[in-house]
């Protein structure tokens, strides 16, 4: 048990911590699809809105008719950036759809996706999900042969890359495979050309990537989420190392690099969405037995377990199912000021999380309670959860994380924090603990996070937990997620 902690110290110390959410930060989501006769532009809206978790900063959609190339893409949320008369534009047969996160690149306009660029055989457009970690030798290899690089992304460097390929002389399905062979990290790739579209992951497939179908043609999305929005049928996975060619024959298939599945472990922890399906099963599975698992471990004397919303609602009735402890919802969301533009005041931010979060006093009055999460990245959401329980009456507030302690950061595609800010990776977790102010905390072991898999250990990237990166990271890379707006 951790003493129940008011010092002052601790508080300056949590205040300190970056403000930003106490979560790694969403990915990116891509979305196509070849589908002449069908609505490709309002199709690709609704996939990338099925998508918009993995990414809210910015939206896109680039279409095809023939040669010409329509494309929309602006800063916010899909519906914000879309409309009925936007969309109606967006005319062809073939779409590119992308949803925003930046891992490498400023939030900004200039760095919305798809990436467009000019080839001899028509324009290229391209969505990326992922990060690459040449980036800095990729792009200087661009701009010593004059190519004209306008966004500060890694992804504008994977497009000009395939139009030098196709420029050569390539077709645009060589092109591509020729351009991959440059690129090194994570990247799950959806590219629109006059005459196709492509589909690619790198080799360890870290970023998911999935091939449905829909009235006889092909849709490619991150999750089959972005399928089940549209009424497409989930077909299979782009297979790590695998690129695949769709047009009017149908698809073709070739594996440009030796495939050695690395799935990066969080997306089915905490980014996916819960009803995407991952390996036969959908991640509310999974993340329900996280649950289980972790009950088994690290029981908690409470009289009911609540989660925290939503990511953490799986595992906590998993963890009920096993305690036998009750499950109540104790804190409740409010899903609709998560993006807000207007900032609050600084005595709203003092105040907690009661913006996104607001606890359930006759629920948790009295009570002895085992509150459930995902992950703890920083620490500064989890202690200001911990106050907002104690404040409505709760008596006791043990928290259980249904994952292990992350104490590195991600190079592929999530943005975290460096490796000083990833509170477990400085203090241990009777420090976490005390910090954040419960009266007791466990997290999930590495082990039985990945029997819960029910697959083995070197299918999935756990490099946050572990620090034993599957692609090697060079050291500019591991400063900044920014490292190119100093060049440009």
């Amino acid at each position: 048990m951790f003493p129940h902690s008011s010092d002052a110290s601790d508080l300056s110390a949590a205040s300190s911590l970056s403000e930003r959410p106490d979560k790694p930060e969403e990915a990116c989501g891509v979305f196509g699809l070849y589908a002449p006769n069908e609505d490709v532009a309002k199709l690709t809206y609704f996939g990338l809105y099925a998508l918009q978790h993995r990414g809210q900063e910015s939206a896109g959609i680039a279409t095809f008719d023939g040669e010409q190339v329509h494309h929309h893409k602006d800063m916010g949320l899909v519906s914000q950036v879309f409309s009925e008369n936007v969309l109606a534009d967006l005319v062809g047969t073939i779409a590119v759809g992308h949803t925003r996160y930046s891992t490498t690149g400023s939030s900004r306009v200039v760095n919305a996706q798809p990436v467009i660029v000019p080839t001899r055989l028509g324009k290229v457009a391209l969505a990326h999900n992922g990060n690459l970690v040449n980036t800095a030798e990729l792009r200087a290899e661009l701009l010593k042969r004059e190519y004209e690089l306008a966004s500060t992304t890694d992804s504008e460097g994977i497009a000009f890359a395939i139009a030098e390929a196709v420029n050569e002389g390539q077709d645009w399905f060589n092109g591509t495979l020729t351009a991959l062979r440059r690129c090194q990290g994570a990247f799950s790739l959806v590219i629109g050309t006059p005459t196709g579209l492509i589909g690619v992951r790198d080799p360890h497939g870290i970023r998911p990537l999935v091939l449905g179908m829909l009235n006889g043609h092909y849709v490619l999305s991150s999750e089959t989420c972005g399928l089940d929005i549209i009424g497409a049928e989930y077909v299979r996975d782009v297979e790590p190392g695998e690129a695949v060619w769709i047009d009017d024959a149908g698809l073709k298939s070739q594996f440009w690099a030796t495939p050695a599945r690395k799935l990066c472990i969080f997306e089915m922890i905490y980014f996916a969405r819960p009803d995407s399906v991952m390996d036969a099963e959908s991640l509310y599975s999974y993340r329900m037995r996280l649950g289980q698992f972790l009950a088994k471990e690290s029981p908690a004397d409470v009289d009911i377990v609540i989660a925290v919303p939503d990511s953490g609602i799986p595992a906590a009735i998993g963890f009920s199912q096993i305690s036998g402890v009750p499950y109540a919802e104790g804190l409740i969301k409010n899903r609709y000021v998560g993006r807000t533009f207007i900032q609050p005041t600084q005595a709203m931010r003092e105040s907690g999380i009661r913006m996104k979060l607001n606890p359930l006093r006759d629920v948790l009055d009295g009570k002895r309670v085992v509150v459930i999460d995902d992950s703890i990245v920083r620490g500064t959401t989890s202690r200001k959860i911990v106050k907002a329980l104690r404040d409505a009456g709760a008596t006791e507030v043990h928290m259980r994380i249904s994952s292990p302690p992350v104490t590195h950061p991600c190079f592929y595609g999530i943005d975290t924090d460096s490796q000083d800010q990833l509170i477990a990776a400085t203090k241990s977790t009777a420090e976490i603990g005390k910090q954040i102010d419960v009266d007791s905390l466990a997290y999930l072991s590495w082990a039985g996070m990945m029997d819960a898999t029910r697959q083995t250990s070197d299918q999935f990237c756990s490099a946050c937990f572990t620090g034993d990166y599957p692609v090697g990271i060079p050291d500019p890379v591991k400063r900044a997620k920014l490292i190119l707006e100093t060049v440009v």
